[in-house]
């Protein structure tokens, strides 16, 4: 397998008192051609990562492999063959859409037409307007038509779709998709785990600096025991104070978590569990207030190894 990222025992410390360990020792490889996800609520280390893979900033200690360089030897030619889109890019705004792009191409030996880079990110229309004239969703695109104007090898795209309304949300991932299609190979970053889970091939879960999961969206969610959770709250209060291995003992559930009066159990046939839970309810008299049922999701990962929800908070990171 060739790679395309291989890095060993990367870690970034910055000063301070007491010193922050933003990244604590990843190891972390992506092979050539695949689409792989970054995933961790802000602050958890995740964009420092990607910030020393992308030669932005220099770790502390480990080994980075880029396209088979290294940053400290090659750093021009990795450049060449790279494209980048920050968490934000402020471009000028009284440039056009096709000012910007031919600017950027300026910048690399060989890549594609900017008039090319504006019709993969489906920007015809606004190729001569003023950047300052652009919605959100259409700067979004166009800093990706950034990234892409070099036909770079590797893509690093670093929340591309945050802050997006769902519509604009949707032209990105269909963008990130013919990326996948191209067999470009993608780094993604978000903290929208639906994202990750529909447009990567492999992921890894950052949290408190470390990979606490990794691998295809589909095998972490099997890991729980079942591809389905079952969703109840209960109007009876004497409920709350069953331990997890009642729950589990009904039929078909293979785990049980609890948050806020809320009972959730992971199962792999609802069909199964559902009579069986319904059953057993009835047998004590306990009425349900509420009652969904679901597709785990790789938040439910990130509950089931971090024991809290998944909740994007402020950035800490320095």
């Amino acid at each position: 397998m060739s790679l395309a990222i291989r890095c060993a025992g990367l870690t970034k410390t910055y000063d301070g008192k007491p010193p922050v360990e933003a990244v604590r020792g990843i190891d972390l490889e992506v092979a050539e051609g695949e689409c792989f996800g970054v995933l961790g609520p802000n602050g958890a280390g995740k964009t420092t990562t990607i910030e020393i893979l992308e030669g932005l900033l220099e770790p502390t200690a480990g080994e980075v492999e880029v396209l088979s360089l290294r940053w400290r030897d090659r750093p021009d030619a990795i450049r060449q063959r790279i494209g980048i889109s920050l968490q934000e890019t402020r471009f000028s705004e009284k440039l056009t859409v096709r000012e910007t792009l031919t600017l950027f191409r300026s910048f690399y030996r060989r890549g594609l037409e900017p008039d090319e880079a504006i019709a993969r990110v489906s920007l015809e229309e606004k190729a001569d307007a003023w950047i300052k004239k652009l919605s959100g969703g259409q700067k979004q695109r166009l800093a990706v038509a950034a990234a892409l104007v070099g036909d770079p090898d590797l893509l690093f795209l670093d929340e591309p779709t945050t802050g997006l309304d769902p519509h604009s949300r949707r032209q990105l991932w269909e963008i990130l998709s013919e990326c996948r299609r191209q067999g470009r190979t993608t780094v993604l970053t978000t903290h929208y785990m639906d994202e990750a889970e529909r447009l990567c091939d492999r992921v890894a879960i950052i949290d408190h600096g470390r990979i606490i999961a990794e691998g295809p969206p589909r095998e972490l969610i099997a890991r729980l025991g079942g591809r389905h959770v079952v969703e109840f709250s209960l109007q009876s209060p004497e409920a709350a104070d069953l331990p997890a291995h009642a729950w589990q003992a009904l039929p078909g559930v293979t785990g049980c978590r609890f948050e806020n009066g809320t009972i959730r159990l992971s199962v792999a046939e609802p069909h199964v569990v559902l009579p069986a839970l319904l059953a057993w309810l009835a047998e004590r008299g306990w009425k349900l207030a509420s009652l969904v049922t679901r597709h785990a999701s790789l938040d439910d990962v990130f509950v089931a190894l971090t024991g809290r929800q998944f909740e994007p908070k402020e950035e800490t990171e320095p």
